[in-house]
């Protein structure tokens, strides 16, 4: 039996590298489709938490995991031992930055290597992690090339871009769109074939170089779109207008424009990185991508004007900031979901204890941060602790704060993601 067949007679075994915020769910519909699905992760404790359905990804309920678990089809692995068994492999591992800003590629090399030791024939291998355009025929086919086995005809590789929004109620693994791009005709056609078991739509395009490009315009563009409106933030701040209301005014066009938001940073796994691995691409043929590298500026710098915009608050009472007891409400990089990666609200805790405050923060999705080494915890959000505070920055704002309660008990209040739809007493707005 060929590979197609296996796959379409749920015969193929399939192998995810990376059980994180993508690989987890992804698992998860296949088993949903049943197939035999084996996840593999160097994190041994994750590991073995998984096995006994336990899931850390918000998406991927407990009772959800346990289930897949206890029926057989799924299990999960510490080494890359596996792979030999298995016939198809996705590989989801971290793409982050380096601190000089060029992209990370080691774990996906990493992969590849452990991958590249265990590829036998009929075998379908495809990258999912956010990368550069090339890197799929660059890092990953010259390590599958063998004499015995040819890409296209024995072997198949492609590029399928992850599309996870954590949180999302509306749009999950099963129901957004996929893009498969293959190194040839015929590895599009496995990977869009394997991805159609478990997806409800499946869209091919023409090269591996194309479906990496596809998720970096997609974040490139709104990256971009958010530098904008945060200037503009800043801009009305200076006229003395309310960019709040110039953005729902604006909205009501029902052409021509689209309503993006100003907040104080980016977060997440996607939007403040990947612009900056095409803007990095685009140095080897001498190319500025000044629209990306503009925005990522803005956007790296939200941090600091909303403290800049503290010390200002905090000195219209009279107060200074070093000495200051100052709140953060919401730690996670968006509203109900439990991730802080590149959150702005830990950079803005940061700067306020550089500058003498005393910052607490509240969040019950994140009981603990580590700042710079230093671990916090987060404390309870109580109308009698709220006065004990000289100003409360509203950060993140979960659906669960009772931001009516904050008010009333508050002294100042700063809020950078308008969870109060007008500035009045003691409500500041970015």
């Amino acid at each position: 039996m060929d590979l197609k067949q296996k796959i379409l007679k749920r015969k193929a075994e399939v192998g995810i590298v990376g059980l994180g915020y993508v690989g987890l769910p992804l698992a998860m519909e296949f088993v949903e489709a049943g197939f035999m699905v084996h996840g593999i992760d160097l994190n041994a404790s994750r590991v073995d938490c998984i096995n006994k359905g336990i899931s850390h990804v918000l998406d991927v309920k407990s009772e959800v995991l346990k289930k897949a678990v206890d029926s057989g089809r799924f299990k999960a692995y510490p080494s890359y031992s596996i792979v030999s068994d298995v016939d198809c492999v996705i590989i989801c591992v971290p793409t982050p930055l380096r601190h000089t800003k060029d992209p990370d590629m080691s774990f996906i090399v990493t992969a590849t290597e452990n991958i590249a030791k265990r590829i036998h024939k009929n075998m379908l291998i495809v990258l999912q992690s956010t990368t550069y355009p090339g890197t799929t025929d660059e890092v990953l086919v010259p390590e599958f090339k063998t004499d015995h086995l040819e890409i296209g005809r024995d072997l198949f590789v492609a590029f399928s871009p992850e599309r996870v929004d954590p949180g999302n109620p509306l749009y999950n693994t099963h129901n957004t769109p996929k893009i498969v791009g293959g190194v040839t005709p015929r590895c599009t056609e496995m990977a869009k074939t394997l991805y159609e078991q478990a997806i409800e739509t499946v869209i091919p395009v023409s090269s591996t170089a194309t479906a990496e490009m596809v998720k970096l315009l997609e974040n490139t563009y709104r990256a971009v779109n958010i530098g904008l409106v945060n200037e503009i933030a800043i801009i009305c701040e200076k006229l003395g207008v309310s960019v709040w209301e110039v953005i729902q005014a604006a909205a009501s066009k029902p052409f021509g424009f689209m309503p993006f938001y100003p907040g104080p940073g980016l977060g997440g796994h996607c939007i403040p990185i990947d612009p900056l691995y095409l803007s990095w691409k685009l140095k080897a043929f001498n190319y500025n991508a000044r629209f990306i590298e503009l925005a990522s500026d803005v956007n790296t710098h939200m941090p600091e004007y909303c403290v800049g915009r503290i010390h200002r608050l905090l000195n219209k009472v009279k107060k200074c900031v070093n000495g200051s007891r100052i709140l953060i409400l919401g730690v996670a990089y968006k509203p109900d979901i439990t991730d802080v990666r590149e959150s702005p609200a830990l950079d803005i805790i940061r700067l306020l204890q550089v500058d003498g405050a005393q910052v607490e923060y509240a969040d019950p999705y994140v009981p603990e941060v580590d700042i710079e080494g230093q671990k916090q915890t987060s404390v309870q959000l109580a109308a009698e602790s709220l006065p004990t505070y000289d100003l409360v920055a509203v950060v993140t704002n979960h659906s669960c704060f009772d931001f009516a309660m904050v008010q009333a008990n508050s002294k100042l209040i700063f809020d950078t993601r308008n969870a109060y739809k007008t500035a009045a007493g003691n409500v500041f707005k970015l």
